[in-house]
Order: C-alpha cells, then structure tokens, then sequence
C-alpha cells in the first residue's frame, strides 16, 4: 500500500527528483513534523516502484543537506538543522526570557492572511505573488515588554503555518518546533522605535531599540522573515569568537562590520 504521506506533486524530470521533492515537501510544509519517523525503504521502493539505491541516494542528500537523520536499525527521521551564524544562534523569544527566570507570556496583537505586498516580496525575497501569513506578536518577561516580533511567513513554503491561531505557541517556537531551515541570515541594528513601537513596548517614543531581522531558507526557497524589537537599555548582543577562524571567514566578518 502507498504510504499516504507520499502522495505525489507533479512529477519533476526524474524519480530520484520527484522522491527527493515529495519527501522534502512533506517536511517544509510541517506535515511531517520535527522526531517523525519517514517510511522505511522498503515501503518507499513499493510506492514509488524504484530500486533500494534510489531510495537510498535520495536519504543519504536529504541526510547531507541536515534534513533528515538516518539511525542504524532505526529509520530515517525527520530533523532540523543546527546552523550558528557568527554572532548568535537561531533561538526563540521564550527561550531568552526563560534563561533570565522570568515568567513568559505572549499575546496576538494581529494575525492576517493576505497576497504579498510590494514590501512583504522585498522581506521573503520572493519572486511572484503568492499567499503569506503576517503575525504581529508582543512578548513579556515577568510584567513588563520583552520584544515586539513583526513575522511574515511564505504560506507557499509552510501551508500548515495557515492553520495555526499561535493561541498557546507564538509563531517562532512553532516553525523552529516544526519546520527545517537549512540557512539564515540575522542583520542587527540600532533603530528608533516609532510612536506604535514605542507604546506597546511600554517605552518612551524615540527610544532606542535593538533591532534584529531574520530570514531563513529550506534548500533556498525563503520560510520566513521576522523583525525583533527590543528597548535598547535592557538588551545587549554578545558574540564569543576563536582565534582558529580562517583568515577568509575573518575578512568576511570584517567586511561585513563595514558595510
């Protein structure tokens, strides 16, 4: 029997591609979540009506590309991959106010499905129109504002995203629970909080605030893009380096600090 989470797009160029593209398809979209175990070789050569080699060169790229983790007399597992960019690490907002002890709590001010807007394109580095989910999340720790998260999400990419109201999980604990990314990029900067920003953070207008923005990508096709925003007094970035950095990795860090 075909395993129903195999069910076919339409077909690229070869079988290798089209397995490659169903499996990847099932995790991108959150149908297979993050510890769900993919249907055995066997199963997948009876559905698809391949050799085992097939099936098993599709894995072993899946498995390169930090998507799936393969587990001997185990299986094949769906998993998310692990990238540090050179300043901090991929980690939600209630993660940070844990590791303060502070008590956290979040709240949906806006939550909107629409097109993509000129802007929205720009963010996601989209090419075409297509449907996407805006998200406008505060979150606290203890009584006061901790961060005011701005989220577009590609519902092209994450369908399932569509189906969620973030009524018990904000949206970033979600995708990082249950969507891959296989790069990131972060930007952090100094901005002014406008009088909007300024009023729900509990700050005076004109406050300076850490900004960072961030977008992360599955084999390059954009998942989302967030803009955090934290009062500027209270919040710091720190970075810890190694002086085994390669000297290409050291004028491209010092490039970047540039620009």
């Amino acid at each position: 029997m075909k395993p129903a989470a195999l069910d076919a797009s339409p077909a690229p160029a070869s079988l290798h591609q089209r397995i490659l593209a169903d499996i990847e398809q099932n995790i991108v979209s959150g149908r297979w979540p993050l510890g769900h175990r993919i249907p055995s070789e066997h199963e997948m050569c009876a559905s698809y009506g391949c050799s085992r080699m097939t099936v098993n060169k599709v894995l072993t790229q899946l498995a390169r590309a930090g998507m799936v983790e393969r587990r001997r007399k185990a299986g094949s597992f769906v998993m998310r991959a692990q990238s540090r960019s050179a300043v901090m690490e991929i980690s939600d907002v209630r993660a940070e106010v844990g590791a303060l002890g502070l008590p956290y709590r979040f709240e949906i001010i806006e939550r909107k499905r629409r097109l993509n807007l000129r802007a929205d394109a720009s963010a996601l580095q989209l090419g075409e129109a297509g449907p996407v989910l805006h998200v406008t999340t505060l979150h606290y720790a203890g009584p006061r504002p901790f961060c005011l998260e701005r989220r577009l999400i590609n519902l092209a990419a994450v369908p399932a995203a569509a189906g969620q109201d973030f009524a018990t999980e904000p949206p970033g604990t979600w995708l990082v629970s249950h969507v891959p990314w296989t790069s990131a990029e972060h930007r952090i900067r100094a901005a002014i909080a406008d009088a909007q920003a300024a009023a729900t953070l509990e700050v005076p207008a004109g406050t300076a605030c850490l900004v960072i923005e961030r977008r992360t990508w599955v084999r390059g096709k954009p998942v989302t893009f967030v803009r955090l925003s934290y009062p500027g007094e209270t919040h710091e970035v720190v970075a810890r380096f190694s002086p085994s950095m390669t000297d290409a990795a050291r004028e491209g860090a010092q490039a970047a600090a540039r620009r």
